[in-house]
Formats: C-alpha cells, structure tokens, sequence
C-alpha cells in the first residue's frame, strides 16, 4: 500500500519537472508498475522511510506503463527499477552488480536504504557522478 501515499508522477513532463526543480535534495524515483508485487515490496520501504529522509531525499513512484517516455531511454525493463537524481544529473551507485545506472531489485531493509540514499546524496554533494555503494549485492542470493 505504499504507492497510495508516495508521490506519483503521472506524465513524462511531471518526472522532468521533479528532476529539474529540486535543487537541494536528491531525487528518488521508483519506477515500475504499480500493481507488481515487486513494486509493492519496494513502495512499502520507500515509504516507511519517506519521513525520515524528507531534508536529503524526495521520493516518487511512476508507473512505467502509464508514462512509458523513459523506458528507453533509462531501459526500464526489470519489473522494479530505482533510479537517482541530483541537480538535473543522474546519479550512478556502483552496488557490484554491473549496472551502476540503476538499483533493479527489491530492497525490504529499511536502514539499506537508507544508507543507500544517505551515500548517494553525499557523494552529489561533493560533486561525484558515481557513488560506491556501502554494501555490496554482487550475488543475488544476498538481497
């Protein structure tokens, strides 16, 4: 049920809007379908730590049936992918896994995610285009 209570971002002009205005908190965008239960999963911890990271973060949800503008584009093919933003600048997280571009599983831990968040945020603000991640999920079977 936390898709209800995060911000949706209904076209493809909303999710530009939310990357380009924010200028001091890091953009944080789910995308996905809103009725995968992978989605679900991830929605549920996105907003259990919403409140908790509102001064450094902002979190949203997009459907990707719904806005399929970027699905090329950030080749959003994984039934859940995250993806982060900072000052109009796509932020990439080296999580072991390959694809820095974008987190495409489901993180239940909340604190994960938080930390996730927090080392993001604190390598844009210093200006770093790639953040290394403060755990490593190489293997599969470890998240």
């Amino acid at each position: 049920m936390g898709s209800i209570f995060l911000p949706h971002l209904r076209t493809g002009w909303h999710v530009d809007q939310a990357i380009v205005t924010e200028e001091e908190r890091l953009v944080v965008i789910r995308f996905g379908r809103d009725h995968d239960p992978d989605c679900m999963k991830m929605d549920e911890t996105l907003y259990g730590i919403a409140d908790l990271v509102r001064n450094f973060a902002a979190i949203y949800v997009c459907d990707i049936d719904e806005v399929p503008d970027f699905n090329q584009m950030y080749e959003l093919y994984d039934p859940v992918t995250v993806m982060f933003f900072y000052r109009n600048k796509h932020m990439m997280c080296d999580f072991g896994t390959g694809d820095n571009n974008k987190m495409n599983w489901v993180l239940e831990d909340r604190q994960e995610m938080i930390d996730i968040i927090e080392a993001i945020y604190r390598g844009a603000r210093k200006g770093k285009g790639l953040v290394i991640s403060p755990k490593e999920y190489s293997t599969k079977h470890k998240y």
